[in-house]
């Protein structure tokens, strides 16, 4: 067999005057293994720094240590100026450069402060790597040693026509040959990650991504550049949903697994975090505008700080209602060592929840998530705890108790348990910091700051909370949900009627993420939740329309969706059925909501009350009154059972017909405020 004829070579130039390096010898891992592209370091002699390509600028990172280029050929050269120098936010560098600019290999870039670097604890390599190496780079050539700014060190040798990737050049597109195979050596995972990234508009318009229990979810610089219809026809992809500010690609199961491929075809893309310092949307001009943004902002927050977790709570829920059966057949009781293993085990995550919250809500505003959690341990500390309980020497105030003091400033910290099991305050905690964070960065020495920066924050932000915060966010959330627990002791049974008709609807647009929260504030005080029980007949609801789908639809691809989905939702997690089924064919989500008044009816009327986080039939151990067995548990079986028959038959017989699956129904973007869900 011949050797393909190559393409064309790209002189790669210096960018700094110094030694240049093999890329196996950076200081870095993950640019070392080569898992960004191939490439070469150079370590400075000074910081003057000028390109390595003839190109364009294509990226330049708000904090000035990295910087992107695009050359005639096609070839992507990323620039990045030392190792971990993102957490120097800009301070070392002075860039002279923009997006746009056309430059030539010599060009002067700016400089870097190379003695700040290194007081700062960092490496101070230059590292020159070709992003597109798989479809682009047929071989690089490096000369090490000695080397000026602006001197050829290296020689990149294109792919021929016959080698190269055809579509989305450089964004890791799929690429196949005639045979229908993909010729970019891509599988798996990493080959649905590569999809989904070339359809959102490649590596250079992601800002940052995270995900949830079904969804990829990524912060982009610019959504009219992806594609939806592209995104959500590729093959492990359900759906493509706007929310928040956020281009939500719904996987499914396996969204872990094509979260981790993403990340790591994106390892200069912050995981989990926004970039704080670029906005999102269009700053408003109106009241309503800045109301809407304010809501938007809020939902992306919370979401942010609780997808994390979720899993964790479904799975603490359970365990508490299987320690509750367990006490109820006289397994355990309650003074058995074994008992109080158990509790631990369950209990651990609600009471520390401040401590978890803390650090995820951090890295989702951009605060050190390691001081806030401690800021949260704060909150749930045992002798803080134990002043909430005092009834000595406490001064009312209207309805408000004050039970401590802080420096002669009397507190009030909400009964029981001080703020663990708390979720809003620690989120206000972590926006002080992200706000104190940076003033602290400016103000102190670099040789004090390790030290007495976070000792300043912990102090500032934990006593903002405990005079001021705290108690005013305990107020307005214990005040919703008392609302919502009134509306419930008006009409239960109509309250179930409208909530389980409706709720999944929140779903589609993001806002059960505000619900969410509520939840566990019920959960921790008075510790059950009416309106949990509500919602978890809606999800069983969801998976009745999916599973009449499964078992009257010829299509083998449906029925492979429809399996998975229908077992999803009466896990008690409804997104693959609702993106991948209910709302893209026929009338099966207004069935499915039909099934969902009928079983949040029958909650209603039954009284059903709910003790656990965990819904759908998976959380039925939820259902267990931890006092003794009641009439909860046999209606959660009698409304379940119910929302399942009502749904099914509904779906089965009106909800579709098998024309529907010939071809797919569009459901069109609707806006509210800066969002635009969309379900294909």
């Amino acid at each position: 067999m011949s050797e393909p004829d190559h393409g064309p070579e790209v002189l790669i130039a210096s960018p700094v005057t110094g030694t240049v390096i093999d890329l196996a010898d950076v200081p870095d891992p993950v640019f070392s293994s080569k898992a960004v592209g191939d490439g070469l370091g150079v370590e400075p002699d000074d910081g003057a720094i000028v390109s390595p390509v003839d190109a364009t600028i294509t990226m330049v990172a708000g904090t000035g240590h990295a910087i992107g280029f695009k050359s005639e050929s096609g070839l992507e050269v990323l620039l990045h100026l030392g190792v971990d120098t993102v957490e120097l936010e800009g301070a070392p560098f002075d860039l002279s450069v923009k997006v746009g600019d056309a430059v030539k290999a010599g060009d002067s870039l700016g400089t870097m402060d190379l003695e700040a670097v290194r007081a700062a604890g960092k490496a101070t390599t230059a590292i020159v790597v070709l992003t597109n190496t798989i479809t682009h780079l047929a071989g690089l050539s490096v000369t090490t040693g000695k080397t000026e700014a602006g001197a050829a060190i290296a020689t990149a040798t294109l792919k021929g026509e016959d080698e190269a990737s055809t579509g989305a050049a450089g964004t890791g597109a799929e690429v196949s040959g005639a045979d229908g195979e993909r010729t970019d050596g891509l599988t798996g995972f990493d080959a649905t990650a590569a999809d989904i990234i070339a359809g959102i508009g490649g590596p250079d318009n992601v800002r940052s991504v995270l995900h949830c229990i079904t969804r990829v979810r990524f912060y982009l610089k610019d959504e009219s550049l992806a594609d939806d219809e592209a995104v959500a026809d590729l093959d492990g992809v359900i759906d493509v949903a706007k929310a928040g500010g956020q281009y939500q690609v719904v996987i499914g199961p396996d969204v872990v697994d094509v979260y981790d491929a993403v990340v790591a075809q994106l390892p200069d893309v912050g995981a989990g975090e926004q970039d704080a310092d670029v906005e999102l949307v269009e700053r408003p001009t109106t009241l309503w505008g800045w109301v809407k943004l304010g809501f938007s902002s809020l939902i992306g927050v919370i979401t942010g700080s609780m997808i994390p977790v979720v899993g964790m709570l479904a799975a603490s829920g359970i365990l508490k209602g299987l320690l509750a059966l367990l006490m109820q057949y006289e397994v355990v009781t309650e003074a058995s060592n074994t008992y109080h293993f158990i509790d631990a085990m369950s209990s651990s995550m609600f009471f520390f929840l401040p401590i978890i919250i803390g650090f995820t809500a951090a890295k989702r505003l951009g605060a050190d998530p390691i001081v806030v959690a401690i800021i949260g341990g704060v909150l749930c500390y045992p002798s803080v705890v134990d002043m909430s309980k005092n009834t000595d020497d406490v001064i009312t105030v209207g309805r408000t108790v004050f039970n401590s003091d802080f420096f002669g400033i009397p507190v009030s910290l909400p009964a029981g348990n001080a703020y663990a099991y708390s979720i809003f305050p620690i989120i206000v905690g972590a926006w002080l910091a992200s706000k104190i964070e940076p003033w602290l960065k400016k103000t102190l020495p670099a040789v004090i700051r390790p030290i007495f920066g976070p000792l300043i924050e912990i102090f500032v932000v934990s006593a903002l909370i405990l005079l001021v915060f705290g108690p005013a966010v305990m107020l307005v959330s214990g005040g919703i949900a008392a609302v919502i627990n009134a509306i419930l002791s008006v009409n239960y049974t109509l309250a179930g009627l409208l909530i389980g008709g409706f709720y999944q609807c929140l779903v589609i647009f993001g806002l059960h993420w505000a619900v969410i929260p509520i939840i566990s504030s019920e959960l921790a005080s008075p510790g059950y939740s009416h309106l949990n029980a509500i919602v978890s007949a809606t999800m069983i609801a969801q998976g009745g329309g999916a599973l009449a789908v499964w078992l009257r639809v010829r299509d083998a691809r449906i029925k492979r969706m429809a399996a998975p989905a229908t077992i999803s939702a009466f896990c008690g997690v409804t997104e693959p059925a609702m993106y991948g089924l209910n709302l893209k064919y026929g009338r099966i989500f207004i069935t499915a909501s039909i099934g969902g008044a009928v079983g949040g009816l029958l909650t209603g009327l039954l009284n059903v009350n709910m003790w656990g986080f965990t819904g759908g039939f998976v959380g039925f151990p939820s259902f267990v009154n931890p006092d003794g067995m009641d009439s909860s548990f046999t209606g959660f079986w009698i409304a379940g059972a119910a929302a399942l028959l009502v749904s099914f038959l509904c779906t089965y017989f009106f909800g579709f017909k098998q024309a529907d699956f010939d071809k797919e129904r569009t459901v069109k973007k609707v806006r509210l405020g800066n969002r635009e869900p969309a379900a294909k």
